[in-house]
Order: structure tokens, then sequence, then C-alpha cells
């Protein structure tokens, strides 16, 4: 018998892979998650506090392999985050607070005054809240397309950039 698996049970960056895999195709999910990550904070205080739920990568079976078991998927419990805010099991600073806000937003449509959470960021976190918005309006690095061709489309050989690119990481 096996235990539903913990984000914790797994490195991080699976984690993060496993987040982006389940946002794939929803550019505002996808922004979620690039901001969280980016932000190198949220992704080890979300895990740590239980507020990422996992799945494995194959259903887990009885064997005698010793190949670990790979999470597959993974999800931000957003529903439980301003709880956890509240109680103190996540902590962050005013811009990493405003930050999650605006991941929550994306992810889940909860509601946020951009205008506030704008004005009390600067800096760094002010370019990840642009790039985030540029990139669940549609505007991050892909393939121009042509036209359609024999029910599929063609593309042009070169890549648009993005209106606002995330910054590197630290």
């Amino acid at each position: 018998m096996h235990s539903e698996p913990l984000a914790s049970d797994f490195e991080l960056a699976d984690v993060e892979a496993a987040l982006m895999r389940s946002a794939a195709g929803d550019n505002a999910a996808e922004a979620s998650v690039l901001l969280l990550s980016h932000a190198s904070h949220w992704l080890s205080e979300l895990v740590a506090a239980g507020l990422i739920a996992v799945d494995y990568e194959d259903a887990p079976v009885a064997s005698s392999s010793d190949r670990p078991l790979r999470v597959g998927w993974a999800a931000v419990t957003w529903l439980d985050v301003d709880a956890a805010v509240l109680a103190g099991r996540i902590v962050g600073s005013g811009g990493q607070l405003r930050i999650l806000r605006a991941a929550a937003s994306l992810a889940s449509g909860h509601p946020v005054d951009l205008g506030d959470l704008a004005s009390g960021l600067a800096g760094r976190h002010l370019h990840l809240l642009v790039a985030a918005i540029a990139h669940a309006g549609g505007s991050h690095q892909h393939r121009q397309e042509l036209n359609a061709v024999d029910g599929g489309l063609e593309f042009e050989g070169h890549t648009e950039p993005a209106l606002v690119a995330w910054p590197p990481r630290f």
C-alpha cells in the first residue's frame, strides 16, 4: 500500500516542471507558474506548507525496481493560500506577497486591484509582473503563423519575441 504523494517528496525542480506541464497551453496558468518560479521565493514556501498538490507520473505499483517514482502533474491549491498567509504558514515581504496575489489572480481568477498591486512593486518584482501579464495575454516567444495549409498551419522560420521578456533567474 502506498500513501498519497506530497510535493515535498520530490525535488523542487521536478515539482516546477510538473506545474508547467499541468499549465501547458493555458497562457494565464503558464504565466502564474513562471511568475512563481522566477520570483525565487514562493515555490519552496508553497511546497513546505503543503499547498501544491501532486501525483505520480505513473500509477505506483509494487515492483522490485529501484526506479524512483516521478511527479507527473502538480497544481497550487489556490483556495488554501489566503488562509495559509493569514495563519503565518507562508510568509513573504510586501513585494513577494503582491507577486503571490498576482499569481493567484492569473491562475484562478482571484480578483486583485491592479493599481494597488503594481504601485507596491519596484525593480525586479515589477518586471516579473509585467512579463507575467504579457505572457498571459499571449505575448511570449512563439512562431509567427503564415496561413492554413492542408488542414494545418504553416509557420515562418523565425520567432516573434515576447513583448516583455522574463528576467534571468537568480
